[in-house]
């Protein structure tokens, strides 16, 4: 078996390259382009709602990269025999900061729904609060979280 995913490690590490581009940078573009744009908007109720509708879109792109991503990761773990290397304990950090960044994604996505269900029950602080510890917190922390197992990522393309 382990033939067969050698045969197509290129491809597997562009799937993989490219799901973290899509986590990571659909984060940042969130974060510091979309969130900046909504400022603009005056209406406090048509901001909240688009912020959600941004969120849920955001979403149907997200869940399917990360499934790739760790589904990618594992068969090149197993394919490169990389538990077996000297490279491991690299290995295991980046696990970790995945695990947490699958915990953080976790959190946004029940924050998110329980705003929307408040914002569809008229609570707006209760949505507005969601929402920002969405926006402040979780997101940069994935973020940071992100550029971290990025650079890992280099890290181990250059030693391998």
């Amino acid at each position: 078996m382990r033939d067969v995913f050698s045969d197509f490690l290129t491809q597997i590490v562009f799937l993989h390259v490219i799901s973290a581009i899509i986590w990571l940078g659909g984060m940042i573009v969130l974060r510091y382009a979309v969130h900046f744009s909504m400022q603009e908007i005056l209406e406090p109720k048509i901001k909240i709602e688009r912020s959600l509708q941004n969120l849920n879109n955001f979403f149907k792109l997200l869940i399917p990269s990360i499934v790739l991503l760790f589904i990618s990761a594992l068969i090149l773990i197993y394919t490169l025999a990389l538990n077996q290397s000297t490279l491991y304990s690299t290995i295991i950090l980046k696990e970790i900061i995945f695990t947490l960044m699958a915990g953080v994604f976790i959190l946004v996505y029940i924050k998110t729904k329980q705003a929307k269900k408040a914002f569809e029950m008229g609570e707006m602080l209760k949505t507005k609060n969601a929402l920002i510890l969405i926006s402040k917190y979780l997101i940069p922390l994935n973020i940071f979280l992100g550029l971290v197992a990025v650079y890992l990522g280099v890290v181990l393309r250059a030693i391998s």
